[in-house]
């Protein structure tokens, strides 16, 4: 379950991102396409489990309250992973993303229990090269991206364990949240 920036939003950090891409080219670099917010992590779900959270989620989507967040700075988790900060309406974030989780568990899907660190990853250093997250996630630090609705509460899947090369993710569903 997720939350995507808009278009102009990640056009925003992309332009940032350029030199810092150059600066850096081994860090494996997520495409902005799938670029995300995750509010809960499934992992493997069955066909029937996802066709029992379809309504439910719909509920959420609709009660929820407005969320305008934002793209900051970056910084990283461990010495592997660069993730931009996300900024903005983060009590209506944490509500929503606290009822997505009620909902999974409810259809009996096991969720770890951390709390949601609101982020946007971007890249992740490869195993034989842990060099450069640190200086990424510095030369982004005064990064500050335009404030935007959050406009659909979306059902993600990846490709993640299906073969080499990086994770590419799609919609599932999505449903409108609403807006101010």
């Amino acid at each position: 379950m997720a939350l995507a920036p808009p278009d102009d939003a990640k056009d925003e950090l992309a332009h940032a991102l350029r030199p810092v891409h150059a600066a850096h080219p081994r860090l494996r670099w997520n495409r902005i396409e799938d670029w995300h917010i995750t509010l809960a992590f499934l992992g493997e779900v069955a066909v029937d489990v996802v066709e029992a959270l379809r309504p439910p989620l719909a509920e959420v989507a609709v009660g929820a309250e407005p969320v305008t967040l934002a793209l900051h700075g970056a910084g990283q988790f461990d010495e592997r992973v660069l993730w931009s900060d996300v900024r903005g309406d983060l009590d209506a974030l944490h509500t929503l993303a606290d009822a997505v989780r009620g909902v999974v568990a409810d259809c009996g899907i096991p969720l770890e229990n951390r709390p949601l660190r609101a982020h946007l990853t971007l890249a992740r250093a490869r195993r034989d090269n842990l060099d450069g997250i640190a200086a990424a996630a510095a030369e982004l630090a005064d990064f500050a991206g335009r404030s935007w609705p959050a406009r659909k509460l979306h059902l993600v899947a990846s490709n993640q364990g299906r073969g080499p090369g990086p994770i590419h993710y799609r919609d599932v569903d999505a449903w409108p949240l609403p807006t101010r």
